[in-house]
């Protein structure tokens, strides 16, 4: 049986400026390079699901502009399903401007949700039927992941942007997946190292999600259920990092590929860090999710 994912999220058109670093607050620079591409988390994570091995359902809203055009375009490529793809009339689509530190690969980023932030919890009820048919359920609103535990399929929450969670959340998560801000965020812990990530994985616990995996950039992932505490190492790409930009999509994306396809818990663990690791090495967001014949290159296999 192939591996299915839906993915409910945004498709937003990054705007991306490139500079030796990052302006600080009052400041202006003047930038290396300017470059607009396909972007927005749930839209990046389909992507990185699609590419890695699943077939995908992307459950969205865009606008009917032709920044929402880019967006029919992309996943008519990529082969995404559109069934459940809506349209605004009104609302433009959703954007982002992302400034990349060349230097170090580094970013900030400014998301403006347009036309997917006005989803409805009726209009996600409605795509019932896409998310049924999967093994896997990628994001964050309480009706979608109501509609995944009813049927059945395994709910991830990527908490990005890092905001605070209503209580009535955490239970519905089978798999929280926090980097090391988003859990500062969440549970008021510094988390700087594996032991912090540890002790701020367990407070989410408490909190009710099943197992937690808080991403810790180049540090790898902290991963705690009741059976497994354990820190798991990513792949060191050296001097080939250029754009960190995406780097959280593609792991939630390929793990939740992994999960669907049946692996264990640390195989889809570093199948998603293996992802991760690619995408740094390329440029962007939505064009930097690695294919699977390139994960299971730098995996070994």
């Amino acid at each position: 049986m192939t591996a299915s994912v839906s993915v409910l999220g945004i498709f937003a058109v990054d705007l991306i400026f490139r500079s030796d670093r990052l302006p600080v607050t009052g400041e202006t620079l003047i930038g290396n390079s300017f470059a607009t591409g396909p972007g927005g988390k749930g839209s990046n994570q389909a992507i990185a699901a699609r590419r890695s091995g699943a077939e995908v359902v992307l459950l969205t809203k865009l606008g009917a502009d032709d920044f929402g055009d880019m967006g029919r375009r992309l996943y008519e490529a990529e082969g995404i399903s559109s069934d459940f793809l809506l349209t605004h009339p009104e609302v433009a689509n959703a954007a982002a401007v992302i400034m990349v530190n060349e230097q170090t690969g580094n970013n900030a980023i400014i998301v403006v949700p347009g036309a997917a932030g006005t989803i409805t919890p009726d209009e996600v009820r409605s795509a019932a039927a896409g998310i049924a048919n999967s093994q896997a359920f990628l994001d964050a609103m309480q009706a979608g992941l109501e509609t995944a535990r009813q049927h059945k399929v395994a709910t991830l929450l990527n908490p990005a942007p890092a905001t605070s969670l209503e209580a009535a959340i955490y239970p519905l998560c089978d798999y929280l997946t926090p980097n090391e801000t988003e859990a500062e965020i969440l549970t008021g812990l510094e988390v700087q190292t594996v032991t912090q990530a540890a002790a701020a994985a367990e407070k989410l616990r408490e909190l009710g999600t099943e197992t937690v995996i808080i991403t810790l950039g180049e540090n790898g992932v902290y991963v705690r259920n009741a059976e497994v505490s354990e820190h798991v190492p990513t792949f060191d790409m050296g001097d080939r990092v250029v754009d960190t930009t995406g780097a959280g999509d593609a792991f939630n994306g390929a793990f939740a590929t992994a999960l669907a396809e049946g692996q264990a818990l640390r195989d889809a663990i570093r199948f998603g860090n293996a992802a991760a690791a690619l995408s740094v090495t390329q440029h962007g967001a939505a064009p930097s999710m690695p294919h699977t014949a390139q994960i299971w290159e730098l995996l070994g296999r």
